[in-house]
């Protein structure tokens, strides 16, 4: 089956310096696609790009490399204002980019438990930020029969439906478990892309060997077998349900909660109040 070309689109891959980000990042920039590679640091994200030129054959004139900390709310906006001068028409946001809670309970500088933060506060203000670049060209889309604004894929996991958010403890000060931390961040994800202000997914890309492994399971499938039922999101030709959940290439329910409207409002203030936007 010959994959459809994505050129002529733009999509940022946070997280992409390894596993299913590096992957999903390889397998759009092979498509066509111009892809913006998002590292922690800019050392870690130029030699990501440089990487996908050495092994994969990526022409280097469609990857451009970009560093966040994400645990620096700061660094997220920094890096948002810089995609919207630079690339301010923006086709595809994969919110991809993830930690395993610690297994000491950690708080960032900007007073967040780490895994909440890093998983979910910072792709939440991200998507906020970019929502100019998402939009941007609405009316080519029109003309081409796809949803008027640019598509946000949040990269989320099945282990939310374990999940409870603390809305009066999120950073779980009072009783702290990794799994439980870990879940709830992955839930709060997964709610944010039920209520999109711009057409937006949630998918779990199955149980994969990556540096996440170790939270669900021994063994899983291949980073590149994740990152295939990301990029079949990021394509246009695939049509998609605004707001659903995908579990692999399938169309599921989330977990009940995810999509009760008084909670994706309750979690829209907290991260609101949280990153210090206006909802």
């Amino acid at each position: 089956m010959t994959s459809a070309s994505l050129s002529g689109r733009t999509v940022l891959v946070t997280g992409a310096t390894s596993g299913i980000g590096w992957e999903t990042a390889r397998q759009l920039a092979e498509r066509g696609a111009t892809v913006l590679v998002h590292g922690r640091t800019a050392e870690e994200a130029q030699a990501a790009t440089d990487r996908l030129i050495a092994t994969a054959g990526i022409d280097a004139a469609r990857l451009c490399a970009f560093a966040a900390d994400f645990a620096r709310l700061e660094e997220v906006e920094h890096l948002a204002h810089r995609i919207v001068q630079e690339h301010p028409h923006l086709d595809v946001l994969v919110n991809n980019a993830g930690m395993a809670a610690p297994e000491r309970h950690t708080v960032t500088a900007d007073g967040n438990e780490i895994a909440f933060q890093v998983n979910f506060l910072a792709h939440y203000l991200l998507t906020n930020l970019l929502e100019p670049a998402l939009t941007m060209g609405h009316l080519q889309r029109e003309a081409r029969g796809e949803e008027p604004g640019g598509r946000v894929v949040s990269v989320s996991s099945s282990l939310h439906r374990t999940a409870s958010i603390q809305w009066s403890d999120p950073n779980r000060a009072r009783s702290y478990s990794r799994l439980a931390a870990y879940a709830q961040s992955q839930l709060a994800l997964t709610v944010f892309a039920s209520d999109p202000r711009v057409t937006a997914v949630s998918v779990h890309p199955g149980i994969c060997e990556t540096a996440l492994l170790p939270v669900y399971a021994h063994q899983g499938a291949t980073a590149a077998e994740g990152a295939a039922h990301v990029v079949r999101l990021c394509d246009p030709a695939t049509e998609i349900v605004n707001g659903a959940y995908y579990d692999r290439d399938k169309r599921v329910d989330p977990a009940p909660i995810a999509t009760e409207a008084r909670t994706v409002k309750r979690l829209n203030k907290l991260a609101s109040l949280l990153v210090g936007q206006n909802a």
